[in-house]
């Protein structure tokens, strides 16, 4: 008998791009906020500390990204920027949200091949509106059983989820690219997880590795998994 029978996927950086239009975001904001920093800020630690300090009111996204973009712009100019630099910032929002959807490589042949076999959910966060766009222009909608956009990923929200569609945790392996969203709290719920790391990681979804694991697997690319589920089966 299969260790599970359904295979949850994060989206953002697990089948499609996204953390890269953010850092090339970020990398234009020091750019742009430089001439108006006083000497010994660190632009970088200022805007995240902004984000942090934003994740509870503006949550995650693109949107939320750009509210504390301005607000970390104006605190660390001490209100001198520019309306000009306010301006390409809103621009550089805008840009992210109507952003075509670039897949990963293997994405939708490995998919087909699994949907053949298992119940495939999807299990994203962010906004419901950008996120919402992005699975339906995708082209990979048709392929999940389930569409779950949320707005965190915790021990709490993973078993809700799993509650309301009738699935057993212990029954579900997810694969995901940050081992704090998408692989400690399954792994805490009793289920597998499987990492396929992103070369670009925002600041606050780091978090240490797990302890070796049975239920945990890494792997380099997404057309590994099926090998990897294969054989756990």
């Amino acid at each position: 008998m299969a260790t599970f029978d359904c295979l949850a996927f994060d989206a953002d950086d697990t089948l499609w791009h996204s953390e890269d239009g953010f850092h090339a975001a970020e990398v234009a904001f020091y750019e742009l906020l430089a001439p108006f920093s006083p000497a010994g800020i660190d632009i970088k630690a200022a805007l995240t500390a902004t984000e942090r300090a934003n994740l509870h009111t503006y949550g995650y996204g693109v949107k939320a990204f750009g509210l504390s973009m301005v607000e970390a712009a104006i605190t660390i100019s001490q209100g001198q920027v520019s309306t000009e630099v306010l301006s390409r910032l809103l621009q550089t929002v805008r840009d992210l949200l109507l952003a075509p959807v670039r897949l990963l490589e293997g994405v939708p042949e490995v998919l087909e091949e699994l949907a053949k076999s298992h119940r495939l959910i999807l299990i994203t966060k962010g906004d419901l509106v950008h996120q919402t766009r992005k699975v339906t222009t995708s082209g990979l909608d048709h392929l999940f059983d389930h569409v779950e956009i949320v707005l965190e990923k915790d021990v709490a929200t993973y078993a809700k989820v799993f509650r309301d569609i009738s699935v057993d945790p212990e029954r579900v392996c997810m694969v995901g690219n940050s081992v704090k969203s998408d692989i400690l709290p399954i792994l805490e719920l009793g289920g597998h997880a499987v990492h396929i790391p992103y070369q670009f990681l925002w600041e606050l979804e780091h978090a240490e590795h797990p302890p070796i694991n049975p239920r945990f697997g890494e792997l380099q690319n997404f057309r590994e998994l099926p090998a990897w589920i294969h054989h756990l089966s």
